[in-house]
C-alpha cells in the first residue's frame, strides 16, 4: 500500500524531471520484483546531507544489494554519526566573503556546502579509531579494504557510547549489519586516505595493509561474476566521477577483456546528475553513450533526472519504500 508520499508524487510529479522521477523509481521497484540486484552508487557529498535517512531503510529492506562510494561519503557518514551535535549549519553559505570562510578555517570547520565538519570532534576522532584497526592489521600483517577498516571499528562496539544521531540513519552502519559489499575506489582523495597517507610518511603503519582499487575492481569482477550467474544487477547512479565511472566499467571489462561472452550487462539504469552534457562531461553523458561502451543495451531501462540529488533521491527511495 502506497504512503502519503508516493500518493503526492502519484498526484503532482506528472511532467519532465518529476515524471522521470516516478517512472525510474517505479521500474527500479519492478526489477527488485524481478529478483533482480542493484547496484547504488554515491557521488558528491551524500552523507553530509545526510542521506542515510532513507538509504539506510533501502539497506534493511534488502533494496540496495552492493555500494560503489567515494571515500569521502564512507567517512562522512561515521563523522556524522559521532560528531553530528558539534555541526555548524550555514544556510547563508553563499554569502560568505573569503574572510568568513578563513574563519571558519581558524575554527576547524571544514565547509560542505552549507555544514561544517568539526575536524576535531569529528575526524581526529575517527583517527584514533583508525589507528588502532591499522595498527592491529601490521601487527598481524594482515591487509584489508578500506570500507573493512570501518567496518572492524563498529565491529568493536566502541563508537556505540558517542553516537549523536539515531544508529538507524547511518546507511554505513546500516551496511556493515547487512554485511552489504561496499567499494571506493580512489579511498586516498578522502580525508582518511589523507591521514593514512600521513601515518604512513611518518613510518607508522606501511601502505601495504590497505588493499587498492585494483583488487576492489578483482572483488567486484567476483561478485558480479557470481550474481549475474543467478539474476541480473541494476545500476543507480547518483552524481557521477569515480562513484559511477568505476564500477559501470565491470560489465565490458568481463566481456572484452577477459573475454567471456555473453556477460550480461547492466538491467537497469538511473543517474541522477545536474552536470551539463559539453565538454567531454561524462558525469553528464546521456545513456545512450553508455551502450557504445558495452555497458547497457538499446533495451535497457534508462533514465536521467537532471536535478539536484539530495531532493530527488531520497524522493526516489520514498517511493521504492512505498512510503
Amino acid at each position: 500500500m502506497k504512503g502519503p508520499i508516493s500518493k503526492y508524487l502519484d498526484q503532482h510529479f506528472l511532467h519532465f524531471n518529476a515524471a522521470t522521477l516516478v517512472r525510474a523509481a517505479d521500474e527500479y521497484a519492478h526489477q527488485l520484483d524481478r529478483g533482480h540486484k542493484m547496484m547504488v552508487t554515491l557521488a558528491g557529498a551524500m552523507s553530509t546531507a545526510e542521506l542515510g535517512k532513507s538509504l539506510a531503510e533501502m539497506i534493511r529492506q534488502d533494496k540496495v544489494h552492493i555500494i560503489t562510494c567515494t571515500g569521502a561519503n564512507l567517512e562522512e557518514d561515521i563523522f556524522n554519526l559521532v560528531a553530528h551535535n558539534h555541526y555548524k549549519l550555514i544556510p547563508d553559505y553563499r554569502d560568505l566573503s573569503p574572510d568568513d570562510e578563513k574563519d571558519l578555517l581558524d575554527n576547524n570547520l571544514n565547509r560542505v556546502t552549507d555544514t561544517c565538519i568539526p575536524e576535531s570532534e569529528a575526524m581526529r576522532s575517527l583517527e584514533n579509531h583508525l589507528l588502532d584497526v591499522w595498527d592491529e592489521a601490521s601487527e598481524s600483517n594482515k591487509r584489508y579494504f578500506p570500507h573493512e577498516y570501518i567496518y572492524k571499528i563498529l565491529e568493536k562496539g566502541e563508537l556505540k557510547k558517542d553516537y549523536q544521531i539515531d544508529p538507524k540513519d547511518s546507511w554505513v552502519l546500516a551496511a556493515y549489519e547487512n554485511n552489504i559489499p561496499i567499494l571506493v575506489p580512489g579511498w586516498e582523495d578522502s580525508t582518511c586516505g589523507n591521514i593514512f597517507a600521513a601515518h604512513c610518511v611518518k613510518k607508522r603503519i606501511d601502505a601495504s595493509i590497505v588493499k587498492n582499487g585494483i583488487e576492489y575492481m578483482i572483488n567486484l569482477i567476483e561478485w558480479y561474476q557470481k550474481t549475474s550467474a543467478d539474476t541480473q544487477v541494476g545500476f543507480f547512479q547518483i552524481g557521477g566521477g569515480i562513484a559511477g565511472d568505476f564500477p559501470i566499467c565491470v560489465v565490458p571489462l568481463i566481456e572484452q577483456d577477459l573475454e567471456m561472452a555473453n556477460s550480461p550487462v547492466w538491467s537497469y539504469f538511473c543517474q541522477i546528475s545536474d552536470s551539463t552534457t559539453s565538454y567531454g562531461s561524462y558525469s553528464g553523458a546521456v545513456p545512450n553513450e553508455k551502450i557504445t561502451w558495452g555497458k547497457l543495451l538499446p533495451e535497457t531501462p534508462k533514465f536521467v533526472i537532471e536535478s539536484d540529488a539530495t531532493i530527488v533521491a531520497p524522493l526516489m527511495f520514498a517511493r521504492i519504500l512505498n512510503w
